[in-house]
């Protein structure tokens, strides 16, 4: 059942803990957040992820404060390296900056150690033998115990790994999203490296509860994507709807559906889900023990890919901040 994520075996299925105070929407209170972290260990939970930009360093201070003495039950994760205050407003991996980065999080975090460390983006200006050489660093000093990398390309990927193994790659991969088959998800398996795909509910979309998207709150992450606007959401909408059917077939929830499919892709893929819903956040766990059928993954498979959704992730301020390969 478990899988292996930067020398740990934990569950396949950990929590992305973001919308915890960030992104889409009025975050829940400080109280249900704390509630909700609980839950997710209660349940068996073991790899919690976050990262400075999460609320600018909100997010590493709840999960310290929700699970105080409760820090040896789960495998930590957070990220830097996207500055979104000061001069230095963009990407960037310096050593002087990540040398700082970790020293904050290990503040905020509460703790002396913390399991996977990622570069949140990847930072042209800097060589990558120096941005790897400074988390080494801080390997050796016991403060991080691994290094990953998110929305790297594949070569990139390799570049890394030969300087010191990158513990694991973090992107966007669901139905919808697939990016990672232009070379990352290769890759990945060719060099023994843990993929995290964050996301694989298609943000929130293949769950089948949204269905209108001006319902959102202002500042909504999703109300600039493409996705979600007027023009490609009735397309989507319906291809949706057709996948919440095949789950209800299936006798799983359209979000398991969907985080099972990910699943599927290798047994070195993990995925991080996140939800303010208790409920949501069993059923997604639950997600690696239901038994569904391949033939079901397959007709999953067939109906949302890059072929038939309509509009691209993300909008074009953001696209070139992404490494990841990207479609013609």
């Amino acid at each position: 059942m478990k899988r292996q994520l930067a020398n740990r075996s934990v569950h396949p299925v950990g929590l992305g803990c973001m919308n915890l105070s960030w992104a889409y929407g009025t975050p829940p209170s400080q109280e249900d957040g704390i509630k909700l972290l609980n839950r997710a260990l209660d349940l068996g939970y073991d790899h919690l992820d976050t990262a400075r930009i999460y609320g600018a360093g909100k997010n590493e201070a709840l999960i310290a404060e929700a699970l105080k003495g409760r820090r040896k039950e789960f495998f930590l994760a957070s990220k830097c390296g996207i500055v979104v205050e000061g001069p230095k407003r963009g990407v960037d991996c310096s050593p002087e900056a990540i040398e700082s980065a970790v020293e904050t999080s290990l503040k905020l975090l509460d703790t002396d150690h913390i399991d996977l460390y990622y570069m949140h983006r990847f930072d042209p200006k800097v060589p990558i033998a120096d941005s790897v050489g400074a988390l080494k660093a801080a390997i050796d000093a016991g403060k991080i115990g691994a290094y990953g990398v998110s929305e790297w390309s594949s070569a990139h990927i390799r570049e890394a790994h030969a300087i010191h193994p990158v513990g694991a790659v973090q992107t966007e991969y669901s139905l919808w999203t697939r990016n990672v088959e232009l070379g990352v998800l290769d890759t990945c398996k060719e060099l023994g490296i843990p993929l995290v795909a964050f996301s694989p509910v298609g943000r929130g979309a293949l769950g089948g509860v949204l269905k209108d998207p001006t319902t959102l709150e202002e500042g909504d992450l999703r109300n600039i994507m493409p996705r979600f606007n007027a023009e490609n959401w009735p397309k989507n909408l319906a291809l949706i709807e057709q996948f919440v059917a095949l789950a209800a077939e299936a006798g799983v929830t359209p979000g398991q559906l969907a985080n099972a499919w990910v699943l599927s892709r290798g047994d070195n893929v993990h995925v991080i889900p996140g939800t303010t819903s208790l409920q949501h956040l069993e059923d997604n766990y639950n997600a690696a023990n239901v038994a569904i059928a391949q033939d079901v993954l397959d007709r999953a498979d067939a109906l949302i890919n890059q072929q038939t959704v309509a509009g691209h992730r993300y909008h074009d301020a953001i696209r070139p901040t992404i490494d990841t390969e990207d479609f013609a």
